[in-house]
């Protein structure tokens, strides 16, 4: 990867995220980034977390005037968005809402619910995942239940990145990738379930095309300030699902994301389908599949740990006896959404350094307690091993903080790739396979070397650690 200019074909790839909006324009055939833009997103606090839709497509307007020339030369551009999250438009296409994001835990008693009307085998079975409050099924129903007004209003439901494809194209289409963190597609039958459908209030026509790998969802149309009319639009996806394609991802390789949220994830070709709701089945944007499994407490609540004690955030000191699970908005995994943190184990010799290492420990253990599920997806004949190197993703991998306590928690080796912004790669690669009959995007980032980094060697796992972890961990869930 690379940063000089080039004459060859140039593609856009956009990260929109909940904190901002980042564009990469990409050099085709050699991944050379060639310029960048970036303009950032305002969420609400307070009982929810919620963002104007508006915000999204102002700031990548914004993102785009930033890359010069590069913006109008774009033969291609395609959008990474934040999962989840829901949008609710009227005939016209603008917001009847500020969207409900991921990270809004409100919807908790509404997904549990929804769990317990059908079972935890059939969600599990049938969509792939176990819906919890993240999840955008559950999302709808809050919304029906406490604006009602605005759910019958709804002439359109959208996922964030959906919402920034059809206003640069005009089409009403998502991916599978993005889709299977609805709780409405039906990993099964690759379509959305019907049933379900009819059930909350929704009808099929209000929801987008689902296109499949490679797929264009249309053209820019005219009048979409500092890009080319008629430059192909890709059908974008979920950040998780572009984050792998950015990796070039294969099957084995595990990948543990550091930002907002901490996801663990790796490419599997079976469908997974775990009731115990830890690892959420998604789709992969190349078509095979995405075991995740997501934390919402990670970088955010360990700098607002830092931010309590005064500290830099990589001020941290070993030792100590203390165990922090840092669960500050509920958690998703484990799924306890009424959560608050937990600090125990304080001695009159505790450090405040070691309570900041404590908040990186919690966030961690969190993790790395459902990073064997997610391998095990493809059965005990995959090809994971202890051996193979964590790669290492997000802005918290660039905190020296942060890796070490990887690398002394997971006992593993970990690799952290040179390049940035793999959200926007990924869709910059899923911009170029469009350019690229034959070539996937997958191949695409491959041959443009975007994980390659620094490998750190294994440490060995601190027990002591983990074991505390453990006993705070049962105070909070009850076990």
């Amino acid at each position: 990867m690379g940063s000089q200019g080039s004459q060859g074909q140039v593609v856009l790839g956009v990260d929109s995220s909940t904190q901002s909006t980042k564009v990469l324009a990409v050099d085709v055939a050699s991944g050379k980034v060639l310029a960048r833009g970036q303009a950032p997103h305002t969420v609400s606090t307070g009982a929810g977390r919620e963002t104007d839709p508006e915000v999204w497509w102002n700031a990548l307007l914004t993102a785009l005037g930033q890359l010069g020339e590069y913006a109008g030369r774009a033969a291609a551009i395609s959008v990474g968005g934040q999962q989840h999250g829901l949008v609710v438009l009227d005939a016209a296409g603008r917001p009847l809402r500020r969207a409900l994001l991921w990270n809004d835990v409100r919807s908790a008693p509404q997904a549990a619910a929804l769990v317990e009307r059908y079972g935890a085998e059939h969600w599990a079975g049938r969509f792939g995942s176990v819906p919890g409050a993240s999840f955008t099924v559950a999302k709808w129903q809050w919304l029906r239940e406490n604006e009602p007004k605005a759910a019958d209003d709804a002439k359109a439901v959208r996922l964030p990145h959906d919402f920034l494809t059809e206003r640069l194209s005009g089409a009403a289409v998502t991916d599978r990738g993005d889709a299977s963190g609805t709780g409405w597609w039906s990993s099964e039958t690759g379509g959305y379930d019907t049933a379900l459908l009819d059930e909350i209030g929704l009808d099929p026509a209000q929801l987008p095309a689902v296109l499949g790998p490679g797929e264009a969802a249309g053209q820019v149309r005219a009048g979409v300030p500092a890009l080319r009319t008629g430059a192909l639009v890709g059908s974008g996806t979920g950040d998780n699902a572009a984050a792998a394609l950015g990796l070039g991802l294969t099957p084995g390789q595990a990948v543990l994301s550091l930002g907002t949220s901490g996801t663990v994830y790796t490419v599997a070709r079976q469908r997974p389908t775990d009731p115990s709701g830890t690892v959420a089945g998604f789709a992969a944007a190349d078509g095979d599949w995405l075991p995740l499994a997501c934390t919402l407490n990670c970088t955010l609540a360990v700098d607002k740990i830092a931010a309590l004690l005064r500290l830099d955030r990589e001020a941290v000191e070993p030792g100590g006896s203390l165990a922090l699970l840092p669960f500050l908005d509920g958690e998703r995994t484990p799924n306890l959404p009424y959560a608050s943190g937990l600090l125990t184990g304080l001695r009159h010799e505790t450090t405040a350094g070691q309570v900041l290492q404590g908040a990186y420990d919690g966030a961690v253990f969190a993790l790395l307690g459902a990073l064997d599920e997610v391998l095990a997806v493809d059965g005990p004949g995959a090809p994971a091993s202890s051996d193979e190197p964590l790669l290492l993703i997000g802005g918290g991998a660039r905190g020296a903080a942060w890796l070490q306590t990887v690398r002394r928690l997971s006992g593993r080796p970990v690799q952290v790739p040179e390049a940035e912004e793999l959200v926007a790669l990924g869709a910059a690669a899923q911009a170029a396979a469009l350019l690229s009959p034959g070539e996937s995007a997958t191949a695409i980032a491959r041959r443009w070397g975007a994980a390659a980094g620094p490998v750190h060697s294994a440490l060995e796992r601190d027990g002591g650690v983990l074991e505390r972890l453990g006993a705070a961990l049962s105070l909070v869930s009850g076990g």
